[in-house]
């Protein structure tokens, strides 16, 4: 009967790897081995090649493991985010789906992580956030693949996976892409990263200068909201009140409805046009000739009565540059 062997080995830190299939111990074909004493020289060869079999066996799993090709168990705690962010924030209500159904039905999904740069025996997370934000919640291991990847590398795999599920906002692919940029990544390894092209990548960008970050914020995710309702939007913000929109959705009836209302509710404010200022109307007389004043935030406007005072209108054109310069000297004095 063929002798089993079952070898697990760890992964670099607190992880779980499935064991690899035992070794076919039956002897070969037309070779007849020969009996040998029970002396100390057998026992050491054998003790030997067990050890060797069990370094190869080691070094073939770290290989796996290193090239992506293993899924492993890890400790939630011992994996820290991307450096670079990707959403506004988890949606509660999707987080609570998401934990229900691991817990129903274990992790379907493995997330992808790499040995932290710069924290020996930590992982940093490619993507999988909320996966990882749900194992954390119930209490377990989250399944992962670790593999060795430079940050362009990092970046490229965690916008890819999240363009392919669709669940990143337009807005949220803008800031993603502008965060990218503000760390040095050059426009081709964005646009692999969110498979966008040039135009595309552009007009994301023009957003982002347009929306301040915190108006953002206050709007949130705005998943149903595409590409020109935001480019209208940014355009509408040149002469609107941002500071007024932020303080409108942050009072507490507007933080009950959802990110899209919000972002509505911002558009409605921008476009609004401020309600005219009514003049200011002094009428008074000058030896009988009746004037009326007209002052606005923006200028003042002198009506004479023709009838009373005919040609004097003309009159006071004519000397408007005399009444300047003394106006000029009266406020010198």
């Amino acid at each position: 009967m063929a002798r089993k062997n079952l070898i697990e080995v760890s992964a670099p830190s607190p992880a779980r790897v499935e064991a690899v299939a035992p070794r076919d111990t039956r002897p070969i074909a037309g070779f007849v081995p020969q009996e040998r004493s029970g002396g100390p020289v057998g026992g050491i060869t054998k003790t030997l090649g067990n050890i060797t079999e069990k370094m190869e066996r080691a070094s073939e799993l770290e290989r796996q493991l290193a090239a992506g090709q293993m899924i492993v168990e890890l400790d939630p705690g011992l994996i820290d985010a991307s450096f670079v962010s990707d959403r506004l924030a988890i949606d509660a209500a999707e987080l609570a789906e998401l934990v229900e159904q691991i817990r129903e039905h274990g992790q379907q999904v493995p997330i992808l992580v790499r040995p932290h740069p710069e924290a020996k025996g930590r992982y940093q997370v490619a993507y999988g956030h909320r996966r990882l934000a749900a194992t954390r919640e119930i209490g377990v291991k989250v399944r992962a693949v670790v593999r060795d990847l430079t940050d362009g590398q990092l970046v490229v795999s965690q916008g890819q996976e999240n363009s392919a599920r669709t669940n990143l906002s337009y807005i949220e692919r803008a800031l993603f892409a502008s965060r990218l940029g503000e760390r040095g990544f050059g426009r081709d390894v964005i646009m692999a990263a969110l498979s966008v092209d040039k135009a595309a990548l552009s007009r994301m960008l023009i957003v982002i200068r347009q929306v301040p970050l915190t108006l953002i914020n206050a709007i949130g995710a705005a998943p149903e909201i595409g590409r020109r309702r935001w480019l209208e939007f940014g355009e509408q913000l040149e002469n609107a009140d941002v500071d007024k929109i932020i303080a409108e959705l942050s009072a507490d009836d507007t933080r009950k409805i959802s990110s899209d209302e919000r972002f509505h509710r911002a558009f409605v404010l921008a476009t609004k046009k401020a309600a005219a200022q009514k003049p200011t109307i002094v009428k008074s007389e000058v030896d009988g000739v009746p004037v009326t004043v007209k002052k606005t935030a923006s200028g003042a406007t002198f009506v004479f009565d023709s009838k009373s005072a005919p040609g004097f209108d003309q009159f006071v054109q004519e000397r408007l540059q005399g009444l300047f310069q003394e106006f000029n000297k009266h406020r010198g004095a």
